[in-house]
């Protein structure tokens, strides 16, 4: 199976800055107005695609061929019709695969995920500090799930791998690509992109995890126009996105948006960046486990049926009704809301969403985050705090939806926005098409 070009793919548009464009822009911004408009309503015909743009029906058709020539899209039944031609319904292409690979201190997941989002099948990578050991690790999953993208068959006819995205504990350097800033994986800077490009030969697009989370909701997920929401990440270190006045914020270097390594309190342990005191020695799940030790030390000994060695452990017990455990994790979920008013008092987002094991237990936690972080918000309303879909697989469905872009890699951190911000705004706004969305 081979990669397509790097400039392929679905593109988010920044509708709030609407600039004089070529006639081959405007074509571009059609092509991905009409790919957003099937992903949401799908499956749709051509006439509805028509009257839902605002595009004539012509510029509809060539828009469609071309999608269904580059597989993006493909063609369904016939619908029925009470009278006249029944029309054929189109659909995203579920053939059109990517190979996710959401990287952790320790572990590796890798998986398939298809247009839609879904994941299709996985597999675990054990990393270690080694870089190169663990890459090729990494690599022997990629190569396990491309001959089997399915986990069930051998390559299944028409099943096309379209690149690899990468969600990481870390920040990437969009000049040079590379990994600058993982303190919990301690690696040392090692060109991951092109040793796995050219060992698979297909693209490999990379990310951080908490902007990866939040691409998959922007891009799978329902954000009703939300124009600025933060995504965090909460797992063995703590990370954020950031989506302000509808773009993807990156910042000099890739290193927008670092929360998790403001002090909270400088007399703190010491955080894997080499400082004290940070926000995710207070609140990530490896501080939850720190906690629950402090608490089961203080009580002398811990029973053998109460050992906890993994935060996903520390939550069954909690949930399990275990006191201590439950102490733990709700003090992991305080620290959690006293952090989040940093954010609210720096960025002002309408919605924070987070992510990670600790949303699995949201209706005991969640208030508990809520209630901390308080009312740091200065006029107007308070920010909505909410769980992101589908908890740790976001950062799967992020990493797939880095390939499922279709922008140049050197301006994906410039203009970025979400597919229902588009297809969900209530507002009418005009493409240089003229063309108008509204629901």
């Amino acid at each position: 199976m081979t990669g397509r070009p790097h400039g392929r793919g679905i593109r988010h548009i920044d509708l709030t800055d609407v600039q004089p464009a070529s006639s081959e822009t405007a074509r571009r911004i059609n092509r991905d107005i009409v790919l957003e408009i099937i992903r949401e309503e799908q499956p749709i015909s051509r006439a509805d695609l028509a009257r839902r743009s605002g595009l004539q029906r012509s510029t509809v058709s060539q828009i469609v061929e071309q999608l269904i020539g580059e597989k993006w899209v493909r063609e369904g039944p016939q619908a029925t019709s009470a009278r006249g031609r029944r029309p054929t319904m189109l659909g995203l292409n579920e053939d059109l695969l990517v190979i996710a690979v959401d990287l952790h201190p320790g572990q590796a997941t890798v998986a398939t995920v298809d247009l839609n989002g879904r994941l299709l099948a996985s597999s675990k990578a054990v990393l270690t500090r080694d870089p190169v050991a663990s890459t090729q690790v990494i690599v022997e999953a990629m190569r396990r799930l491309r001959a089997a993208p399915d986990g069930k068959t051998d390559a299944p006819e028409g099943k096309t791998i379209e690149g690899i995205g990468m969600s990481l504990p870390g920040r990437i350097d969009p000049a040079t690509e590379r990994l600058i800033f993982a303190p919990n994986l301690h690696w040392p800077e090692f060109d991951l992109k092109g040793v796995i490009e050219k060992a698979m030969q297909l693209p490999v697009r990379m990310e951080n995890a908490a902007t990866a989370c939040l691409l998959a909701e922007l891009t799978f997920g329902n954000l009703d126009g939300n124009p600025d929401v933060v995504m965090v990440t909460v797992s063995e270190g703590v990370g954020t996105g950031v989506f302000a006045n509808g773009r993807l914020i990156g910042g000099h270097q890739g290193m927008a948006g670092e929360f998790g390594h403001v002090t909270l309190d400088a007399s703190g342990p010491k955080c894997a960046c080499g400082r004290t005191g940070c926000w995710e020695v207070f609140a990530s799940c490896r501080a939850a486990l720190r906690y629950y030790q402090e608490l089961e030390l203080e009580a002398h000994a811990a029973s053998p049926e109460a050992r906890a060695t993994s935060f996903a452990e520390l939550l069954h017990l909690a949930e399990s009704g275990n006191v201590k455990a439950a102490q733990a994790v709700e003090r992991q979920a305080k620290y959690i809301g006293e952090g989040l008013r940093m954010i609210i008092a720096a960025l002002a987002p309408g919605t924070i969403l987070i992510a990670g094991d600790i949303t699995s237990a949201w209706h005991r936690y969640g208030p508990v985050i809520e209630r901390a972080a308080g009312k740091q918000t200065l006029a107007g309303t308070a920010p909505r705090i909410l769980p992101a879909h589908d908890g740790d697989q976001a950062r799967l469905r992020g990493a797939a939806a880095l390939v499922f872009q279709r922008r140049p890699a050197n301006a994906g951190r410039q203009k970025s926005v979400a597919a229902n911000f588009i297809a969900k705004s209530s507002e009418t706004r005009m493409m240089p098409s003229a063309a108008a969305l509204a629901r």
